[in-house]
């Protein structure tokens, strides 16, 4: 038998120490043991994007990890992110330009949106909207057609002062 392992992260502001076996995903742990239900799971193989989460600032696929392999790390999920009103913006232009439509997709576009906008901001270019579906394509929406989410996403980057990407 194997014996569960210790694992320390900060998940969303918050330390959080728990025992898991070393086989559980990333997802699992979030989702199973922390009840964070926002990181979606579609594929399981990381194609499709639902799970993504922030991970010491960049995002990841949750459900292509261990979460033991995350021990010592922050993870923000879908729920920090929104509780600290860090994508307030973000969801204010999904809703006005109606850019989502079933949800399951929306944490993860959300999450990989915001790392992107706030790395734009913080290089002071503004991206094409080529640049800004290059920045979803680990992300995948059955319903909307993307349309709607490069606008709402090329909005907000757009709503501070930034050079145009050349890319």
């Amino acid at each position: 038998m194997i014996e569960p392992q210790p694992v320390t992260v900060t998940i969303n502001g918050a330390r959080v120490r728990r025992f898991v076996e070393p086989r559980l995903s990333l997802s699992d742990f979030l989702r199973r043991d922390l009840g964070l239900t926002g990181t979606h799971l579609g594929c399981e193989v990381g194609a499709c994007g639902a799970c993504i989460v922030n991970l010491d600032g960049q995002p990841v696929h949750a459900c292509l990890m261990l979460a033991v392999q995350a021990d010592g790390m922050r993870i923000d999920t879908i729920e920090g992110l929104s509780d600290s009103g860090e994508l307030a913006e973000l969801q204010a232009a999904f809703h006005a330009r109606n850019a989502l439509q079933c949800g399951f997709c929306t944490p993860g576009i959300l999450v990989v949106a915001r790392d992107f906008i706030r790395d734009c901001r913080a290089s002071g270019r503004r991206p094409t909207r080529a640049a800004i579906r290059d920045a979803l394509s680990g992300n995948y929406c059955r319903c909307t057609g993307y349309e709607a989410i490069v606008d709402a996403i090329e909005s907000v980057a757009g709503a501070a002062p930034m050079r145009e990407d050349a890319a």
